[in-house]
């Protein structure tokens, strides 16, 4: 039965839970300018290897980390085992350049307890992308791609070993810490850029690492970016504003986002998006049936910045109250919104997100007759409804009367004190 499940059934968690925290973490911390600071300065391997050397997390506790996660309505955490930098934060048979060599630390195994002790899903994130390995060739995303003699460098470099120490770090992720819920792999790009190409799925022989998870791993889900369709695509740093489809087929998405704009830490970054923002942009990515990975970058010592912690824990806060209209909910198809509303639903719940409060009456059209009791969702009280015009001639009283079959909602003059209000409305058998 395990072996032969399929995606749907591998995914039902997932489609459930909606909302999941990534970790972006690593030894660019140090350098405190993201996580592509390495790429984007252009650092020789010989001076960025110093961050390893520095990288010393005396502050990473794991715990904390998943019991604020669990505060925040959070049901899976992705942690960086391997970003493109190469660092491992696992104990790795494949080379010293890792965190059990320097500080004698396996922050995979860390994670992975206390995500279990905690009662959400584990979530690995692992690049294909290799900077510090010396047969990853070089191409557009490589620190030395701005080099003249780049044709020179890669005639050294060997693809197919890289393939076999890629391949054996996967094994190890996989086989060495019990069962892994979401495997978030990055990413393949085939462009050309610069002159120089990027990554296939070839490049990383992604039907057999991608059959080798599965036979692993049976029940974990993986993303798309191996480059070939998996369980999942994984839209960065943008919100869609309508149901994903490819090849004219909704599909299962995962919005993946920052606080700030920065994956890993980003000292002198303060463009952090407000609670009521990422609210906003979690039940939107809901009502479209995707999730919202949110991610924070954790200081080189460890610690999640007390800003982030303070958004998050707003955040949390919110779900408390509000839960209900996301988990287990999504599209509300063929119910369509007003202006300045967003509706999930999860069986005969329709759940109005309120975006714009409006002065005492909310319209909501097509629900006429529809519903049998509405209620604040934040304090649960009742919303007093009106079924609107019941004969057609009346919605011609007035031009800015409703039209038919709109419901009317009195609603309390002054705004509640929530990141969105939502009001849950029962939808009629």
């Amino acid at each position: 039965m395990t072996d032969a499940l399929t995606s749907h059934e591998r995914t039902a968690w997932f489609r459930r839970d909606h909302f999941g925290m990534f970790i972006h973490y690593g030894t660019y911390a140090v350098a405190g300018r993201q996580e592509w600071v390495k790429y984007f300065e252009r650092i020789g391997d010989d001076t960025y290897r110093r961050y390893a050397e520095h990288f010393d997390p005396d502050l990473y506790d794991a715990r904390a980390i998943a019991r604020l996660a669990r505060e925040t309505g959070q049901r899976y955490v992705v942690l960086t085992a391997k970003h493109h930098e190469g660092f491992c934060l696992w104990d790795t048979a494949t080379t010293d350049y890792s965190l059990a060599r320097t500080r004698g630390r396996d922050l995979v195994r860390e994670h992975v307890e206390a995500l279990r002790a905690e009662g959400l899903r584990v979530g690995i994130y692992f690049s294909l992308l290799d900077w510090s390995h010396p047969d990853y060739t070089i191409d557009w995303s490589h620190p030395l791609g701005n080099r003249p003699d780049v044709a020179r460098l890669n005639a050294t470099r060997d693809m197919g070993r890289f393939r076999a120490y890629l391949r054996e770090q996967l094994r190890e992720l996989l086989t060495g810490y019990g069962e892994i819920d979401y495997l978030f792999v990055d990413f393949t790009q085939p462009s050309v850029r610069d002159g120089l190409p990027g990554k296939s799925a070839a490049d990383w022989d992604a039907e057999s690492l991608l059959a080798m998870c599965r036979e692993l791993q049976p029940r974990m889900i993986v993303n798309d970016r191996f480059g070939v369709p998996a369980d999942l695509v994984t839209p960065e740093q943008y919100q869609p504003v309508r149901p994903v489809e490819v090849d004219g087929e909704r599909v299962l998405w995962e919005a993946c986002q920052t606080i700030n704009g920065a994956w890993g830490y980003d000292r002198a970054n303060l463009d952090d998006k407000s609670p009521e923002l990422i609210v906003r942009m979690l039940v939107e990515t809901v009502s479209l049936g995707g999730n919202l990975l949110l991610n924070v970058g954790p200081t080189a010592r460890g610690e999640v910045t007390d800003r982030h912690t303070a958004i998050l824990r707003e955040i949390g806060r919110w779900m408390r109250r509000h839960q209900d209209s996301v988990y287990g909910a999504g599209p509300a198809d063929g119910v369509v919104a007003p202006s300045g509303v967003v509706y999930t639903r999860r069986d005969d719940k329709l759940y109005a997100h309120v975006l714009a409060w409006p002065f005492k009456t909310l319209y909501l059209p097509g629900l006429a007759g529809e519903v049998s009791f509405a209620r604040l969702l934040s304090d649960g009280t009742q919303i007093a409804i009106d079924a609107g015009p019941h004969e057609p001639e009346e919605s011609h009283l007035s031009p800015a009367a409703p039209p038919p079959g709109t419901l009317t909602l009195t609603l309390p003059v002054r705004r509640p004190d929530d990141l969105v209000p939502v009001i849950e409305l029962t939808l009629k058998a």
